[in-house]
């Protein structure tokens, strides 16, 4: 990946809603890894939109994420 498109340069974060909010952008950078086509990833958005079922299952991810930036930060703890 070149230089220009990293966007994570650490796991450390000031505070636990700083590692959430890291947490949401790394699963929807995995997300936009898996799925790279524009126009499929676009229709299967309009699937999902609406169907309760799969937007959990995609938001299941989060805390995953979260619990590794939890663990990289000695969850907050100095």
């Amino acid at each position: 990946m070149p230089a220009s498109e990293s966007y994570l340069e650490s796991l450390i974060t000031a505070t636990p809603q700083e590692g959430r909010n890291l947490a949401i952008k790394l699963t929807r950078k995995s997300i936009g890894a898996i799925q790279t086509a524009p126009e499929i990833h676009k229709k299967l958005r309009t699937d999902y939109v609406e169907d309760t079922a799969q937007l959990i299952a995609s938001a299941q991810v989060i805390p995953m994420e979260f619990q590794t930036i939890a663990l990289a930060n000695n969850y907050w703890k100095s």
